[in-house]
């Protein structure tokens, strides 16, 4: 099975999974977060197959995350204007994620993601 590597090349977690991956044989097919944000929808449907709240897509230790003061949107806000915050900026996003047709796998767990292996 063929999966999506949604990351951003220049983060150093991106390039320790990226190596993880090549190096365990993960056949996936890289997609760059800022010039390919997740939309909407996918994030909706990501959220939904990791089984995790909304709240672990967040990047809450990227710079956005502070200057938009995020801690306190994600305390407040709804599900929907949530999900129109993470399509606005790639950069919002907590990555890696990759993403199969069952799973949804957010950040770089070496132990979590032996599952992609077999």
């Amino acid at each position: 099975m063929k999966y999506i590597f949604v990351n951003y090349p220049k983060c150093s977690t991106c390039a320790k999974a990226k190596k993880w991956l090549e190096e365990n044989g993960v056949d996936f097919e890289s997609r760059h977060i800022v010039e390919n944000n997740p939309t909407k929808e996918e994030l909706r449907r990501w959220i939904e197959l990791s089984g995790q709240p909304i709240k672990k897509f967040f990047n809450t230790s990227g710079i956005l995350y502070r200057e938009m003061n995020l801690k306190e949107k994600v305390a407040e806000n709804n599900e929907e204007e949530l999900l129109d915050i993470l399509a606005s900026n790639g950069m919002i996003v907590k990555r890696p994620l990759i993403i199969g047709k069952d799973k949804v796998l957010i950040g770089f767990k070496e132990k979590e993601w032996e599952v992609l292996k077999k």
